[in-house]
């Protein structure tokens, strides 16, 4: 039996993506949470939410991976985001006062409450939104078809999200390598000498030079202070091929932290 642990609760996207990977599936209450249930090996494997296409990178995600946790970036899992306007058997949308779901369906869904005139408030998840509105035909929640099914609930107004091409890509986190497939990508961390000028653009200069190409590039505080920054990366190919490993050495001679998160099949 593999144990696959998520952000839960149920009903939430994430829950989703966890399906995605097995069937023995355990829910919990926080990024890191779930992380450390790798990490202690509770799970083989723990899914978490990294990007968003509208509302860009989850920070505690990357944090976690960069400063708290020694984990490998397994698989990634990139689903559509079809947000839906939940509410109580035989609720119509003029008796709906409020609707509750998590910050980021909440900012997803911005036009659709605005125009409804209804009072947004956040909840922990989506999930529980959804649990919290049963029995109250003034309240709705956002949230995904799963929650129907789970609460008893139904859907008023499906895809009320502000833009149709809504994605979120989740990570699959383990203690092991992925293998080699051949449609690989790596994932990687760095800070770079603040007193060398040019060293962010050398650094990318290593790419361009061997041709591999960049697929993300992002920047978060490295909590040592304001201005200082490290640098997440993911770029087209696998550590185990000579050519990236050649990169790698590079730039590990020209950064003062170097961590490869992973390679991993591209979704």
């Amino acid at each position: 039996m593999t144990l696959t642990s998520f952000l839960g609760p149920k009903g939430t996207f994430t829950h989703e993506a966890a399906s995605m990977v097995g069937d023995e599936l355990i829910p919990y209450c926080s990024i890191p949470a779930v992380l450390e249930s790798v990490q202690n090996d509770e799970c083989v494997y723990g899914v978490v939410p990294i990007e968003n296409s509208i509302e860009g990178p989850v920070g505690i995600t990357l944090d976690s991976l960069a400063h708290n946790f020694d984990l490998k970036i397994y698989k990634e899992i990139i689903i559509p985001i079809n947000q839906n306007l939940i509410v109580n058997p035989g609720c119509k949308i003029e008796d709906i006062e409020d609707v509750y779901s998590h910050a980021q369906a909440i900012a997803q869904c911005r036009e659709f409450i605005s125009k409804n005139k209804i009072q947004p408030h956040y909840a922990i998840s989506t999930a529980r939104a959804a649990k919290d509105i049963k029995g109250d035909k003034t309240k709705a929640a956002i949230g995904n078809s799963k929650i129907v099914e789970l609460y008893g609930l139904e859907i008023l107004e499906a895809n009320i999200q502000d833009t149709d091409n809504n994605m979120t890509r989740f990570v699959v986190l383990s203690k092991k390598d992925s293998e080699i497939t051949g449609n690989d990508k790596t994932s990687i961390i760095f800070s770079i000498y603040e007193d060398k000028p040019g060293q962010l653009y050398h650094i990318l200069g290593i790419f361009e030079k061997n041709n591999v190409n960049l697929t993300k590039i992002e920047s978060r505080p490295s909590k040592q202070g304001l201005g200082k920054y490290i640098f997440f990366v993911d770029f087209e190919g696998h550590v185990k091929d000579e050519r990236i490993q050649g990169i790698i050495n590079e730039i590990e001679e020209n950064t003062y932290y170097l961590k490869i998160l992973g390679s991993y099949p591209e979704f």
